[in-house]
């Protein structure tokens, strides 16, 4: 009995971090420094409930584009300019730079806030869960002090 519960309690944290990993990854993929991905200047126009839309202007090779969008969470008022990677095949684009980089990596930060509960409290690994809610921690708020 406490073996199945080690072993089920033990994929549930696999899981969340596997899920963690995942999710960063396609955004951070298109954030990170990459040849093939366009990237320039976004100047935000406007603002909806999710998104900010404004136009594009490449750096070096790549064509501008009058109307982008990003996600809302990305800037913090109209008129201000970011450095943004086109997504590929699409008109999104996502913020570059230590601030783009932190921010995709948010859903890996939630999962090691989620991770260290199940550690804790289920398997009771205090030390290891330490770490990884500190971790998680760090790179939220390091996150949200960049952007």
């Amino acid at each position: 009995m406490l073996v199945g519960k080690v072993v089920l309690l033990s994929g549930v944290v696999l899981v969340l971090v596997m899920a963690g990993v995942w999710t960063s990854w396609r955004t951070a993929q298109d954030v990170m420094p990459a040849k093939g991905r366009e990237h320039g200047t976004m100047t935000v126009g406007a603002c909806g409930e999710d998104l900010c839309t404004g136009s594009f202007v490449p750096t070096g090779a790549g064509v501008a584009r009058p109307k982008v969008s990003i996600d809302k969470s990305s800037t913090r008022r109209t008129g201000e300019k970011l450095a943004v990677a086109v997504r590929p095949g699409t008109d999104e684009v996502v913020r570059t730079g230590w601030g783009g980089v932190l921010q995709a990596w948010v859903p890996l930060a939630g999962a090691l806030l989620l991770a260290s509960v199940v550690l804790a409290g289920g398997l009771r690994m205090r030390r290891t869960a330490w770490v990884s809610g500190v971790a998680g921690g760090v790179l939220l708020v390091a996150a949200f002090a960049v952007t």
